[in-house]
């Protein structure tokens, strides 16, 4: 997949018409910020696209409680602890600058970055391993806690009051932008060396390279000067003593924070996540589309959408950040329904056709029932026959619907159309008559399944590419819309003295537990509802939630001058 250049801030800023035109200075300033963010996003992003093989050489020879516990706490580390590196490095931008802190920031997290590659593995140096591997990701959350808010805060106090939405618009680009670095970067040292010998060296590469990164941006951001509105701050001996204390510890701060959290990021960051990371889990775990597809898909639409983020930064300049980020909302709570059903439709007719036509039911009685939900796969789920049903179709990403049997603990019965299957009682059987007994279940249902029309995968050629495009170009394009104002908007709800603070957790919080836990609970409450499309109820009703908040509390802030 080919992203778009990294020197995009340059290329576009140079290219606005001239009433828009941005100073050498300016330019140096968005040029610099955006590439250290895209750099730190890069670094964040790797360990998700590397993260099977990172399990097997990091966990492989832990007990089974051990790795379900180490599994559980590194992938929630690098989101769990960004607000904590917001409220750090917050704290430290308020008080010393926004240019030393975010340096510090981005060393953070390249040397956390380049420890990865260099960590041995679990057969070297046995649990350490792991151990060190959760601290080096809550060290990359840390740092990216506190790099955001620094560079939206330090490329907004150097632009001009009436182009701070377009000037912060290409910080909002960098996530998008570091994950199509680390994309390419994966993607090349696999070409080169192998897959054999990327699973077992090769995929340090990725991270050991991140140090020329590293040193390339912070050699830029050296160049740059404190942000303008700072240094005069601080000549006017205006600084806050405790930024932490004014921020949150008094209400008329804290209720604007809560504001800007529950009326605008909490909504926007379920959006991101859905337009670019569960549309693409969507599509590979329940439309069984595979993952090299999948990749070049949602890559094309971003590619396309991309720069959507700077038109939408320079609309709120003209018409105000509320409305854009708002009506985003309310265009993905309202579509997301169908915009998935279409999704279902185009990548795979096969599959969509067969749910029509042979609709799955589980009967059962719900109090032998389990949550289906493992997100390591530990679970057996084969204590009663209604968990060896839901077990195997939630497995297999197949749809279907709750049905409770007449009879109280009564047995279960899977219905593939009007094919029932009997599941057996395994509390009953021997430890090998359950286990023959659960393969001739899931032989029988598969049989049936398939007689039915269910592919075991999404067929390419029947793929309607340039539908699915344009159906996840539109779900990217609701994210430029609340995102591309937001850094603009976070900017103009706070003061100087405490700005860096302030805008910073609620953002973390909103992106980093809202967010950043949206794939592991909309998967859960699919795995509960046998539905798949259930869990967009979770983004839906945040979306809305943040509607509303937003639309009663969230002040129009794009008129406001912030050099005072």
């Amino acid at each position: 997949m080919s992203p778009p250049p990294i020197s995009i801030a340059a290329d576009d800023v140079a290219q606005l018409p001239k009433h828009h035109q941005a100073t050498q200075g300016e330019r140096k300033v968005i040029i610099a910020s955006s590439l250290g963010t895209v750099f730190e996003w890069y670094d964040f992003f790797l360990y998700g696209l590397l993260a099977t093989i990172i399990t097997s050489q990091f966990f492989s020879g832990v007990n089974e409680t051990t790795g379900f516990i180490f599994a559980l706490a590194t992938f929630a580390a690098g989101f769990a602890v960004r607000p904590f590196g917001a409220l750090v490095f917050g704290r430290l931008g308020d008080l010393v600058g926004r240019k030393y802190t975010f340096l510090v920031t981005m060393g953070l997290m390249g040397i956390a970055t380049f420890s990865v590659g260099l960590l041995p593995s679990y057969a070297a140096i046995g649990v350490a391993a792991p151990l060190i591997l959760v601290l080096l990701r809550m060290l990359q959350g840390l740092a990216l806690g506190g790099e955001y808010g620094g560079a939206a805060t330090y490329v907004a106090e150097h632009a001009p009051n009436n182009r701070r939405g377009l000037y912060t618009s290409f910080i909002q680009t960098t996530a998008t932008l570091g994950l199509f670095l680390a994309l390419l970067v994966v993607i090349g040292t696999r070409l080169v060396v192998g897959e054999d010998a990327f699973k077992d060296w090769g995929w340090r590469v990725p991270f050991l390279l991140s140090v020329i990164l590293l040193g390339i941006s912070l050699w830029i951001r050296m160049q740059l000067e404190e942000s303008p509105v700072f240094r005069r701050m601080k000549e006017e001996g205006k600084a806050s003593k405790a930024p932490l204390t004014e921020a949150f510890g008094q209400w008329k701060n804290l209720k604007v924070v809560l504001v800007a959290l529950f009326g605008a990021v909490a909504g926007q960051a379920v959006v991101w996540y859905t337009g670019q990371f569960y549309a693409l889990f969507f599509l590979e775990k329940m439309m069984k589309v595979d993952g090299a597809t999948t990749n070049i898909l949602i890559a094309i639409a971003l590619s396309l959408a991309t720069p959507a983020f700077v038109f939408f930064g320079w609309l709120s300049d003209r018409i105000g950040r509320k409305p854009i980020i708002l009506g985003g909302l309310l265009l993905a709570a309202a579509t997301y329904f169908p915009l998935f059903d279409a999704l279902q439709r185009y990548a795979n007719p096969a599959l969509y056709a067969a749910q029509a036509a042979a609709p799955v039911t589980v009967t059962a009685d719900p109090a032998t029932c389990s949550v289906q939900f493992d997100p390591v796969g530990k679970s057996k789920f084969d204590s009663s026959g209604c968990d060896i049903a839901k077990s195997f179709l939630a497995k297999s990403g197949i749809n279907y619907r709750n049905v409770e049997t007449a009879v109280p603990g009564g047995g279960a019965e899977v219905r593939v159309g009007d094919t029932p299957i009997a599941v057996a009682n395994p509390g009953t059987l021997s430890a090998d008559a359950k286990k023959a007994a659960i393969e001739a279940f899931q032989a029988e249902t598969k049989a049936a399944l398939k007689a039915a029309g269910y592919p075991e995968k999404a067929d390419p050629s029947a793929i309607n590419k340039p539908m699915v495009v344009l159906i996840l170009f539109v779900m990217v394009l609701y994210v430029t819309m609340v995102y591309g104002p937001i850094a603009a908007l976070l900017v103009e709800l706070f003061p100087t003295n405490i700005r860096y603070s302030s805008m910073s957790l609620p953002y973390h919080i909103g992106n980093g537990w809202f967010g950043g836990f949206l794939p592991t609970i909309a998967f859960a409450m699919v795995a509960a509802s046998g539905d798949i499309t259930f869990g967009l109820w979770y983004p839906i009703g945040i979306a809305v939630m943040t509607f509303v908040v937003g639309l009663l509390f969230l002040p129009e802030t794009f008129r406001r001058n912030i050099d005072s």
